[in-house]
């Protein structure tokens, strides 16, 4: 026992432990401590197992601790384990009672080397191996020799013949001072194979299924030679299979199904050995390979055999919506693949499957016609065996929609005119709504107005009572839209609100009226002088803001001698030719006054203006205007005259004017065929009347001159009648 002592210097050492030991090992007791002169000395001694051995590990490192009441401390202690050439032995089997056991065929070359004795350790002594057993004949063919590298090679005449033969060695190893070991070693001679022996096949694979009974033929191994004889030589012993010695079948020898108990017996490795009967050292060796593939019998089994779900559109993406659970009956435990197909909507997009989860994929929208509201898919799953075998999970997830958004609509400005009757429609409120259906919207008016009403389902804006441009000209409705069954709770709703602005057109509606409505005037006047006679007033007093309007005189104003300058009258006597007026002359004029602008229809008025015109004379110093006081007696008359007047649209004029313009091009085509015509008829008839002058005998000059003239006329001055010729001009008086 090697006793190795460690001295650690404590103040009081009470405990000491070996915590841990590297390489791991339980050569080294645990620490004891023993007190010397007033110290404490900690010893670690070898347990009786402990087998050092140098070549194999070298080195330990031990940790230890020390406990000294409250006070503890750790540290390594190093151990080194060295070779000692003094114990320097022969180990291993060659040492062994019954030694090394060497194999060799009878046919090895003479001197070839046999084997290689290796004694760790002795390389460096420089060993010397010697065999000290007697070699004589006949026991032995000849002597075997080992040199100094622990070279056993075969005797110089070879070993043919010897098969069969065991040959025992006694080998000596000497090295150092006088230091030996012996060994032995144990050298079989094994026939050679016999030439005439050997496989058709040198190898097969065979595939079979784990439903063959027992003794059913799995392969049959044929060879040639003499009286053959076959044997399963690994794996010995062999429990399912058999080989018949005779004939070579290989067969099942026990049931093969697999079960996690015997996945070993799917691949099995069979060498098999065909020798001849009398001399069964005449052998060769074949291997077969025998893979048992599982019959498949059962689809997989899945837990629930139906997924149904149902989850908002608002489902964020990732959420785990089922897992499920499927094992193959045929093989548990086996890896099964899964695949997601989706029915409808056709195409991987909401959905998907990561581990058995079925999780949610994308966005789930339902704000798109046919988005979403139901996903028809199913999980196929798929087992590895032979036949491929399937089972089909359904799947049914159902989206509700949800109300996310609140109905909106645009500002908008209507324009009615003032004369519009009730249950006018003005125009239409469009409201928008990103939830689906997207026209799920009520519309509303805040405050209850009694001029307007909004149709609660379509939006269309009417009117309900009468307006009055001069009493109010803008209006302001407020529109407030609702939707609804978008939700899955019947009770969710979001509203919204836009302004709708109504402005009144305004329509012409009164007459202007003229003050005073009758004046009567007298004037003086001089010849080559214009005279204002008077200006007519007239306003709208039910619109005062209406100024413009225009004035003609449309009666009375015999020889034109008044003309209108805006509202004033004025007496044009410009004439400087006589006949000059010389008695006072009374002209009642009627001027018609209407209003202006863009507002229609026109309505107009008629002012009476009687004016008592005194002509010049010599005696008259000066022109003057006298106006007549309206007896009491006489009540003006108010004349109101609305005038309609059509004024057609610009498309329509144009449209006019072109088909005018063609309408005159086809005239002026007819009128140039109808000439052209004429003009035809003539040559003929000239044609005709002179064929005939050539035959005839001549006449008379006189009747002859007769045929030249084309027409005739008679004479204004003088009434007689003529014949005339149009080309030359030559008149007969007739």
């Amino acid at each position: 026992m090697v006793l190795l002592r460690a001295l650690v210097l404590l103040l009081a050492l009470v405990v000491s432990e070996l915590l841990h030991v590297q390489p791991p090992t339980t050569f080294f007791n645990p620490p004891s401590l023993t007190r010397w002169q007033g110290i404490y000395v900690g010893e670690v001694t070898l347990s009786s197992s402990a087998q050092l051995d140098a070549l194999v590990v070298n080195h330990y490192e031990l940790q230890l601790r020390f406990i000294c009441g409250n006070h503890v401390m750790e540290g390594p202690l190093s151990v080194d384990v060295q070779q000692d050439p003094g114990h320097i032995r022969c180990a291993g089997r060659f040492a062994s009672p019954g030694g090394e056991i060497i194999q060799v065929l009878e046919t090895v070359s003479p001197g070839a080397r046999l084997y290689t004795l290796l004694l760790p350790g002795l390389e460096l002594q420089g060993a010397q191996m010697s065999i000290t057993s007697a070699q004589d004949p006949p026991h032995f063919p000849g002597p075997f020799s080992i040199n100094r590298q622990g070279w056993l090679q075969a005797p110089s005449q070879g070993l043919k013949g010897q098969a069969q033969k065991s040959f025992q060695l006694q080998v000596s190893v000497t090295f150092g001072q006088n230091r030996s070991c012996h060994g032995m070693l144990m050298v079989k001679v094994l026939p050679a194979p016999s030439s005439q022996v050997s496989f058709l096949e040198q190898a097969q694979n065979i595939t079979i299924l784990e439903n063959l009974v027992p003794g059913s033929k799995v392969a049959q191994v044929q060879a040639r030679g003499f009286d053959v004889r076959y044997e399963i030589v690994s794996p010995v012993p062999c429990p399912l299979f058999s080989i018949g010695r005779a004939d070579g079948v290989v067969r099942t020898a026990a049931p093969l199904e697999l079960t996690p108990a015997t996945k070993g017996a799917a691949v099995t490795r069979l060498q098999v050995k065909a020798f001849e009967r009398l001399r069964p050292w005449a052998s060769v060796e074949l291997d077969l390979t025998v893979k048992v593939r599982s019959v498949n019998r059962w689809p997989p089994r899945c837990l629930p055999e139906l997924l149904v779900t149902q989850i908002p559109e608002t489902m964020p993406v990732g959420t785990m919506l089922n897992t499920f659970t499927c094992t193959d009956p045929d093989s548990p435990g086996s890896t099964l693949d899964y695949q997601l197909r989706f029915h409808s909507p056709p195409g991987p997009a909401s959905l998907c499957l990561r581990e058995r989860v079925l999780e949610v994929n994308a966005t789930l929208d339902c704000d798109t016609p046919g988005a979403c509201f139901q996903h028809a898919a199913s999980i196929l799953v798929l087992d590895d065996g032979q036949p491929l075998m399937t089972t089909e999970v359904p799947v049914l997830v159902m989206v509700t929609p949800v109300n996310e958004f609140s109905p909106a609509c645009v500002s908008r400005t209507f324009r009615v005119r003032e004369d519009a009757g009730p249950h006018t429609l003005l125009g239409s409120v469009v409201g928008s709504d990103m939830d689906y259906p997207h026209d799920s919207i009520e519309y509303h008016t805040s405050g209850g107005s009694a001029t307007f009403a909004v149709d609660h389902l379509s939006g269309e804006v009417r009117l309900l009572g009468s307006l009055d441009y001069e009493l109010q000209r803008l209006y302001r409705l407020t529109v407030l839209l609702t939707d609804h069954s978008q939700d899955q709770d019947a009770t969710c709703h979001h509203s919204g609100s836009c302004t709708i602005t109504i402005e009144v057109e305004d329509v012409n509606d009164h007459a202007p009226e003229c003050e005073p409505p009758f004046q009567e005037l007298t004037i003086h006047t001089s010849l080559g002088q214009s005279v204002e006679v008077t200006k007519v007033l007239c306003r709208v007093p039910q619109e005062p803001q209406r100024l413009a309007f225009s004035y003609s005189i449309v009666g009375g104003n015999s020889q034109s001698r008044f003309s209108l300058q805006g509202a004033i009258l004025v007496h044009n006597d410009l004439m400087l030719a006589p006949p000059w007026p010389e008695q006072p002359h009374t002209y009642e004029l009627l001027i018609r006054v209407a209003d202006a602008g863009p507002s229609i229809p026109h309505l107009s008025t008629t002012a009476t203006v009687i004016v008592h015109l005194v002509p010049w004379r010599a005696s008259t110093v000066a022109t003057s205007t006298h106006r007549a006081t309206m007896p009491s007696m006489m009540t003006p008359l108010l004349v109101t005259d609305t005038e309609a007047f059509w004024q057609p649209e610009p498309w329509f004029v144009v449209m006019l004017t072109m088909t005018g313009a063609l309408l005159l091009l086809a005239l002026g085509w007819l009128l140039n065929r109808l000439l052209q015509g004429i003009q035809g008829a003539e040559r003929s008839i000239e044609g005709f009347m002179e064929a005939p002058r050539m035959e005839m005998p001549q006449a008379p000059s006189s009747i002859m001159s007769l045929q030249h003239f084309d027409g005739r006329a008679q004479d204004s001055r003088t009434g007689r009648d003529y014949l005339f010729n149009t080309r030359t001009g030559a008149r007969h008086w007739l």
